[in-house]
């Protein structure tokens, strides 16, 4: 049977299938040595390249869904290579043999938290679409005077250059001064999306944290610039979230319910040995 062209590559670990329709407009891919449309459907036997490359296809049957959850610093960018030698978000990530880990999402330079990775390109694509609802929840550090009014507003919607946006939830964690932090639900992935809205409201976000993506929250032992992988009861439930079939396998051997403070140790002495090669290559490129 046929499937949708960008669902294969998706599944062969390309991009998510909003990224692949994007390289089908572009002309960048094509089916047995002809230009690829959208709409195109392939068998699976065809010989498929994305610029050129040969892409090694995988069977539905065989592939296995993967979850990783990284604890994202600032001052790393979500893409693949920077131009300017930053470090990347995938710099730090396992080496896969036959597919890719894909990005659930983007978080922009200056923010930092939870950040998901799946070798599933249909799973990333599902849980970052608007149409699913899935929620996100923020820690946000407001510099400025905020009062219900502003709330209130929030919650109702305001009008951003590309397209009304509100907060679902917000609740207030504290400060003092003109320094207050709150929790911020919403349920779409748009760019900078909770910045601008308090932008909006004419106050400053002065720090924007991750905590929460879907029922899953961050893990606290997990350090910044660490990863997990996610066992399979979690990687079905994020599977189950969106409409997919659960996952009878996974490459995690044990069940762990919470990181133990020795798994964590192992992850920062990984993360200080990865700063300290980064640091290096940057002194030599200088």
């Amino acid at each position: 049977m046929s499937e949708k062209l960008q669902k294969v590559l998706a599944r062969a670990g390309k991009g998510s299938r909003r990224e692949l329709e994007k390289y089908i407009s572009a002309g960048r891919i094509s089916v047995d040595g002809k230009t690829a449309f959208l709409g195109d459907r392939v068998e699976g036997t065809e010989q498929i390249r994305i610029d050129g490359h040969i892409v090694v296809l995988k069977d539905k049957d065989d592939d296995l869904c993967r979850i990783l959850m990284y604890n994202k610093p600032e001052g790393e960018m979500c893409t693949r290579k920077d131009p300017e030698g930053r470090p990347t978000v995938f710099d730090r990530l396992p080496t896969l043999e036959a597919s890719r880990w894909v990005a659930v999402g983007r978080l922009d330079i200056n923010t930092s938290g939870m950040l998901l990775f799946t070798t599933d390109g249909e799973l990333a694509s599902r849980l970052m679409h608007p149409s699913k609802k899935v929620e996100r929840e923020y820690a946000v550090r407001i510099f400025g005077d905020v009062n219900e009014a502003m709330l209130q507003t929030l919650r109702a919607g305001v009008k951003l250059e590309d397209g009304p946006a509100k907060f679902q939830k917000i609740t207030y964690r504290g400060g003092e001064g003109r320094n207050h932090w709150f929790h911020v639900v919403l349920s779409e992935g748009r760019n900078r999306e909770v910045r601008r809205l308090w932008e909006s409201q004419d106050v400053q976000v002065s720090r924007l944290i991750r905590v929460r993506y879907g029922d899953m929250e961050m893990k606290r032992q997990l350090p910044a610039g660490g990863w997990t992988e996610l066992n399979l009861k979690d990687v079905n439930y994020y599977r189950k979230l969106v409409d997919l079939e659960p996952e009878t396998e996974s490459k995690v051997k044990v069940d762990e319910k919470v990181m133990d403070n020795a798994k964590s140790r192992r992850i920062r002495r990984s993360v200080k040995k990865h700063q300290h090669r980064h640091q290096q290559a940057t002194r030599r490129r200088r």
